[in-house]
């Protein structure tokens, strides 16, 4: 398994069920996630991962022009298989340290991504983070399995 990764993008919204919004930096904070983020809050589902490689697995189903993001995720990744990681797997992600807690999720019935996309993939594929220590996540950052 891949062990190091890069982040593609960091993206937020300011409700939760819609299109995240990529953000030139991701201030991340302690046992609650990102700053501005409506999915931030002292729960286990702080922080949201989605490998660009779901991505391609949407665009081989015939769904053009998706953007970071459009999954809600909050960062949007490269390099590391994510729904392979085992639950309580430390990624040091930028300044952060996050903790694995979820993988995959139930999709609420008619979010926005899957009015929008006709599916979502972040149910079986994408993961959620606990952080364990803040700070800054960017765009081009390294993803190191601990």
């Amino acid at each position: 398994m891949n062990r190091i990764g890069k982040v593609l993008d960091v993206n937020i919204s300011r409700e939760k069920g819609i299109v995240k919004e990529s953000v030139e930096e991701g201030v991340f904070i302690e046992d609650f996630g990102i700053e501005g983020d409506a999915h931030a809050g002292k729960w286990h589902r702080q922080v949201s991962l989605l490998g660009i490689e779901s991505f391609y697995k949407m665009k081989e189903l015939g769904i053009e022009g998706l953007e970071h993001g459009d999954f809600a995720e909050n960062i949007t990744t490269e390099g590391i298989v994510l729904h392979e990681l085992p639950i309580g797997t430390r990624l040091k992600i930028g300044d952060t340290v996050q903790e694995v807690t979820q993988i995959g999720k139930k999709c609420h019935t008619g979010c926005a991504i899957s009015k929008e996309v006709g599916k979502c993939i972040m149910p079986k594929e994408g993961i959620f983070t606990r952080v364990l220590k803040g700070g800054i996540v960017r765009a081009g950052d390294l993803i190191e399995v601990l």
